[in-house]
């Protein structure tokens, strides 16, 4: 910009009428030291929080893991991922048994997210990448993003989500009960797991 004509941003989030805003859902896999994030522009729900892990799967983890029986995701306590949440098991139900893995859940308990290495390792040098800089399109998003770079040598690789999240879906009893959930001795609203279901 020059300096007679310095560019407008947002001072908050990055919402715009015509751009919509952006929502960050990011997977790190601590063996390859490699970050995924997935960019929605709808709406943050439980269903944009699995498409993620689906993308993540079909774009790096099934490359890197063909043999993997299972699948371990550490999540927030709330939110659209959040143990109390009927959608996100559902979903990951339906991605269980669309990859046919067993998926292990383990959400930090409340006030603990901090302590979640995802954000250490990408979404903290993401925020410090980008501050102070204007997000003007998700293309800048995007790329900085992808242009993300740590000490640890943390490699990051991003895409925009344009799908649609609607929200207010409810989830029925029958849903709910057909999950094949199996909750941990210790603490089972927090530490579970999810089953594939048979295809037949």
């Amino acid at each position: 910009c020059e300096k007679q004509h310095p560019q407008e941003v947002k001072i908050q989030d990055f919402v715009d009428p015509e751009l919509g805003k952006v929502i960050p859902y990011g997977v790190y896999d601590k063996t390859y030291n490699q970050g995924w994030v997935n960019v929605g522009i709808d709406h943050d729900t439980a269903e944009l929080a699995v498409f993620s892990i689906r993308h993540w799967w079909y774009s790096m983890g099934q490359q890197l893991y063909p043999n993997s029986q299972k699948l371990m995701i550490t999540a927030d306590c709330g939110g659209s991922n959040g143990y109390r949440c009927s959608s996100w098991k559902l979903k990951l139900q339906e991605l269980a048994t669309e990859i046919e893995r067993t998926i292990y859940v383990s959400h930090f308990p409340p006030g603990t997210s901090k302590w979640n290495k995802i954000e250490h390792r990408i979404l903290g040098h993401i925020t410090q990448n980008w501050r102070g800089r204007p997000l003007t399109s998700h293309e800048v998003v995007i790329n900085l993003i992808r242009n993300t770079t740590t000490k640890q040598g943390v490699k990051v690789e991003a895409r925009l989500d344009e799908n649609r999240y609607p929200t207010g879906i409810k989830v029925t009893d029958q849903e709910i009960n057909a999950i094949a959930i199996e909750r941990n001795s210790f603490h089972g609203e927090w530490n579970y797991v999810i089953k594939p279901l048979s295809r037949d």
